[in-house]
């Protein structure tokens, strides 16, 4: 009875966290949301242009004086692009980028202050 007890008390904290436990944030802007170092991007493909917002814990994150690349593995294609600031917290892919189901993107990002992040996204 015990064990019964216990189970079910475990079962019900764990539904009852499981908003707060939860770290990724949902799409704003209608693309794919990775964690990486404690941040959310949101990677966006619109008319073969890609985009990468990051936030921090849902603030905006400035991404001035930002660069990195931006990676493309599709099959056994690899191209890469490099990344810009493009806005308030946003980065964009230099070149056309047409993201296909499968793709698997990878983006180093290094910030103005010098902090490089690395971040996996898949298209599905």
């Amino acid at each position: 009875m015990k064990k019964f007890l216990a189970c079910i008390t475990m079962a019900a904290s764990v539904i009852a966290s499981g908003n707060v436990l939860a770290h990724g944030d949902k799409p704003k802007h209608g693309g794919i949301v990775q964690s990486a170092n404690d941040l959310s991007f949101e990677m966006v493909n619109k008319d073969n242009a890609t985009l990468i917002y990051v936030e921090d814990h849902g603030k905006k994150l400035s991404t001035a004086g930002a660069a990195g690349k931006l990676t493309l593995l599709n099959g056994a294609e690899k191209s890469e692009l490099p990344l810009e600031p493009a806005g308030e917290n946003m980065l964009a892919a230099k070149g056309d980028t047409k993201l296909a189901k499968g793709t698997k993107a990878i983006a180093s990002i290094t910030f103005a202050n010098k902090e490089t992040v690395n971040v996996r996204f898949a298209v599905r």
